[in-house]
């Protein structure tokens, strides 16, 4: 990512954070959140990973074709997902956005923007306007839910609903601030 080294590592700790507990959550007892959590923790790590400043590491060119690669695959994975809800359009805007920043960053100097100073490429701008509407809609969607399950015993921490959609909600102001900084 470009930018100033500070937020390009506070990027890496929310991503990372976010990832690491989406990997939590692959322990829960429902099938179909363990499915989104194992793709969730995917894209937050692979976040992570892209927001390492270029100062302090900066990726063989082969690496960047082999996000696009894999982030590819996942959206196919999620393509095929879609067909059962519409809940999963959004985890493929979110493939095709990493699809799209890994083919920016490929082609992009190390130092240099990746739009060469003409304004946010048209691409960039619809997937920085969707996440920033995301973002605000998921941010008035997050309404604490009680902890306590029925019977009286607190869930696990795979199974709290305000945990999974607190952890959406950051993913997506990582994928704003990334996008922002393209």
């Amino acid at each position: 990512m470009h930018g100033p080294a500070s937020s390009g590592w506070l990027l890496v700790a929310l991503c990372a954070a976010t990832g690491a507990y989406c990997l939590l959550r692959m322990r829960s007892d429902v099938e179909e959140q363990r499915r989104a959590a194992g793709g969730e923790a995917l894209m937050g790590f692979g976040m992570a990973a892209m927001a390492v400043p270029a100062a302090v590491f900066t990726p063989p060119a082969w690496a960047w074709p082999a996000c696009a690669a894999v982030f590819g695959a996942a959206g196919l994975r999620t393509l095929w997902a879609a067909r059962g809800g519409r809940h999963h359009l959004h985890h493929l805007v979110g493939t095709g956005a990493m699809v799209h920043m890994s083919l920016v960053m490929a082609g992009s100097p190390v130092h240099g923007h990746g739009h060469g100073g003409s304004g946010v490429p048209l691409l960039t701008g619809a997937l920085l306007l969707y996440f920033a509407g995301y973002v605000l809609l998921a941010g008035a969607r997050l309404v604490p839910v009680p902890a306590v399950v029925a019977g009286g015993a607190a869930g696990g921490w795979g199974d709290r609903p305000e945990l999974a959609r607190a952890c959406r909600l950051s993913m997506g102001i990582a994928m704003v601030a990334m996008l922002a900084t393209m």
